[in-house]
């Protein structure tokens, strides 16, 4: 045996001896694999089944050998709470919390100590950059929650982490249970060249015990589970909600219930009393806190969702109503979990939730120190519950009485008997043992390769092939490998023409057609270099007559364009660049992180001309925002908010010139229907007029439709708010977005981070000095506002703007 092996199994008895409690089967099974294991092992098991045990047992073993290590996790939340945790371990291990540093692309604390926990992007970024991070003294890397490799954003992130991570280094995978755990860890060894040990569990240590609910309403059966001491409470307890609105509404419904103990509402009050409740949803959050009920979801500003946490941790709150993010990992623990629906998506379009999500929340249910079972609660809809009552109060009367007076009564309770309603969906008891019964999700790869990623990796190396042979070991089936390998094709053409690469071979010229639409649109002032694509909803309007052929011609040459099919010479099909040099513009486009980098510099080409509200609205448009915000945040009409000089002395012109809108689409109502006003669209023929964002968007998908993975969400937040003296109270309770002031907090945050990035290049028509100055007073006044709202969150989210950041 060798003396490495010798001081790992030292160190292996050194941990089960630090353990405060005999590990129980999948736990043993799994340190005796990793302490002797080559490579690391796979960790399959159940949410609850004290998977982190595991996991420390790599960064205990990495400290005492005097080896780096990385612990990743998919949310910047769950890096926090696990830079905290182990912090702690590390100390109860006799070292400092100073060998334990955090690193996300906007927080840094101890960078250069031997353990790092770190978001994915981080590891895959220094994996990348090999010559800046050695991992030759990197010992282990554990990747916590790794079914998120399934995510369709950002899976491909941890499945290009473990493809680039060397040989030597040590992997500990834990994710929930997968549906193929056999087949993914026989990919990882041929496809990844990485053996690892697969241990698999479908036991929990808190066994769960899973009941359909069909005599209750939710406030009531709340109440319920409260009655009662020690066993015979079902609480504390997670009440998972699938929209944030609807986690409000629920907690609203709770509030006149009796939820809370005496003792317990003396010691919220004292714990309230420390906070300032008076802005925003602050009123609302603590009368609702006041009885014992928790808020937890994206649209609650973090400095409240840090004190339900605590408050629920410290066992003063019975109930926290949240949406499934939580389930991700945050640490909630919980005696039970309650479902109020089974069902998911937009209104008449509801869907019976993935089972992997159900399994999440499932899994919520127990907390092994203190519970020898979990309880899992579904609800049937408040209709059904509603019949079931009516029926079995019809039941108590005899059907054959006699008694005038229980005839009467009969005959009542018939005619008001409820009914389900037509265009309501219901979900079912079978449904939930559905869920109950189906296999976990199988791991797959779905995140597409994204142009940032491919940017970064051509920068580190222009080898082409590094990026195929990665391509073309990902978990695909079918045709997929070979759709993957054409779309890699493309974007290393779309990057050439864009002037961001030299391709070696050159790719095959664009076919005449498409060159003498470029030289016909772009004018010589104004550079428009390709970069990302949109989907246009091209059939909004109903002409008033029938087009001539011509017309019908041109539209669909329009259309062919603006949904990326291209006259292009089949011969692309077979190209296949051997070398992808960068070109000085490549730096430009990765200053970009927080958007979709090519599209952010086709604006660049564009801000020049605009004032500032334009470039606030154009700005804006790149950071997503929940459709649930609706009419708040939408873009003001032309006569509220009048077209800038960037749409009337340039993007209206290019757009009608080249057919791509309408005169009614740019100006509303014609000149001639001067009794009817122009707005935001004509009531007669549905032609909505278009944003700012939708104008830059037609233009931009005309010119590069090779690229179809960009969304514009035209908005106008910080506009407002700036109309507002940047006051967040005032803008947040005047527009009643109270209930989802933490989505609004968080586009500023990323709003700051746009500005300061898009701040570092200049646009054509303006000095560099003008542009800075602009943007830096606009983005110190949103800081601002950040910091009085929620100073702590505002400073970490902010902490390292003015450095590099290490993001992808």
């Amino acid at each position: 045996m060798s003396d490495l092996q010798n001081r790992r199994d030292e160190i292996a008895q050194a941990y089960f001896d630090a353990l405060p409690f005999d590990p129980y089967p999948v736990q043993e099974d799994a340190l005796l694999n990793w302490f002797t294991a080559e490579q690391g092992i796979l960790v399959c098991a159940p949410t609850g089944t004290g998977k982190t045990l595991i996991a420390e047992a790599a960064i205990f073993e990495a400290l005492h050998l005097g080896k780096k290590a990385y612990y990743t996790t998919p949310l910047i939340a769950l890096t926090d709470q696990k830079f905290q945790e182990l912090g702690d371990s590390a100390e109860k291990w006799g070292f400092s919390r100073d060998d334990v540093g955090l690193v996300t692309g906007n927080r840094k604390v101890n960078p250069d100590a031997p353990i790092q926990v770190v978001v994915a992007e981080i590891l895959l970024n220094r994996l990348l950059h090999a010559e800046a991070f050695d991992f030759n003294d990197v010992w282990a890397v554990v990747m916590d929650e790794f079914h998120s490799f399934n995510d369709r954003e950002r899976g491909i992130v941890w499945e290009f982490g473990l493809g680039l991570l060397p040989e030597q280094v040590r992997t500990l995978l834990i994710s929930a249970t997968v549906g193929n755990s056999m087949e993914f860890n026989n990919w990882l060894a041929t496809k990844q060249n990485r053996k690892l040990k697969l241990i698999e569990s479908h036991d929990r240590k808190v066994p769960l015990s899973f009941s359909w609910v069909n005599d209750a309403l939710l406030a009531d059966h709340a109440e319920s589970m409260v009655r009662g001491d020690g066993d015979a409470r079902y609480t504390p307890a997670l009440i998972f909600c699938f929209n944030r609105e609807q986690c409000w509404t629920v907690a609203e419904q709770l509030k006149g219930k009796k939820v809370v103990e005496p003792s317990q509402q003396k010691q919220l009050a004292e714990e309230l009393s420390h906070y300032d409740w008076s802005q925003g949803a602050g009123p609302k959050m603590k009368q609702i806190l006041m009885r014992g009920i928790g808020v937890h979801h994206a649209g609650v500003l973090p400095k409240y969702r840090r004190i339900v946490e605590d408050l629920f941790q410290k066992k003063l709150l019975s109930i926290c109503v949240c949406t499934e993010t939580l389930a991700a990992g945050i640490n909630l623990p919980a005696r039970s979990v309650v479902l109020p629906t089974i069902l998911k998506g937009p209104p008449k379009k509801l869907k019976l939730i993935e089972a992997s999500s159900a399994h999440q929340m499932f899994g919520r249910a127990g907390r092994p120190q203190y519970d020898d079972r979990g309880y899992v609660f579904a609800l049937a809809h408040e209709d059904d519950v509603k019949i079931l009552r009516a029926q079995e109060k019809l039941n108590q009367i005899p059907e054959d009485t006699k008694d005038p007076g229980l005839m009467k009564m009969r005959k009542q309770l018939k005619k008001k008997m409820p009914k389900r309603r037509e265009g309501v969906q219901y979900w079912s008891e079978q449904q939930f043992e559905q869920l109950k019964t189906a296999t976990s999700a199988d791991l797959e790869s779905r995140g597409p390769l994204t142009w940032r990623l491919l940017a970064y990796m051509l920068q580190a190396s222009p080898e082409v092939e590094t990026v195929r042979k990665l391509v073309s070991r990902r978990l695909l089936k079918g045709k997929a490998h070979e759709q993957a390998q054409k779309q890699l094709n493309r974007m290393l053409i779309t990057l050439h023409r864009a002037g961001y690469l030299e391709l070696e071979p050159a790719p095959p010229m664009p076919g005449k057609k498409e060159e003498a639409v470029e030289e016909e649109v772009v004018p010589e002032e104004v550079e428009t270099p390709p970069t990302g694509g949109l989907s246009l909803d091209l059939g909004q309007r109903t002409p008033k007559k029938e087009p001539t052929k011509a017309e019908l011609k041109k539209k669909a040459e329009i259309k062919k364009a603006l949904t990326g099919q291209t006259d292009e010479p089949k011969e692309k099909e077979s190209y296949k660049p051997t070398l992808a040099t960068p070109t000085e513009k490549l730096d430009q486009l990765l200053l970009l992180r927080g958007v979709h980098p090519l599209y952010g510099l086709f604006l660049m080409n564009h801000l020049g001309a605009a004032d500032l509200t334009e470039r606030i609205q154009a700005m804006e448009s790149l950071l997503e925002l929940p459709r649930s915000l609706g009419p708040a945040v939408r873009v003001p009409k032309q006569e509220e908010l009048p077209p800038g000089p960037l749409a009337t002395g340039r993007l209206d012109e290019m757009l009608l010139k080249l057919g791509l809108a309408s005169q009614e689409e740019i100006y509303g109502k014609s000149e001639e229907d001067e009794d009817q006003p122009r707005g935001w669209y004509d009531e007669d023929d549905r032609v909505w007029v278009l944003s700012l964002a939708q104008k830059l968007q037609r233009l931009f998908q005309y010119d590069y439709p090779a690229v179809d993975d960009l969304r514009v969400f035209p908005c106008w937040v910080a506009g407002e708010l700036m109309e507002f003296g940047f006051d967040f109270n005032k803008y947040i309770t005047s527009k009643k977005l109270q209930k989802q002031e933490g989505m609004v907090f968080r586009h500023l945050l990323r709003l700051v981070l746009l500005i300061d990035e898009v701040a570092q290049l200049c646009p054509p028509d303006i000095t560099h000095d003008e542009w800075k100055q602009e943007l830096g007073e606009l983005a110190d006044k949103i800081e601002a506002c950040c910091l009085s709202v929620d100073p702590m969150s505002t400073e970490q989210w902010l902490e390292n703007v003015k450095s590099k950041q290490e993001d992808l």
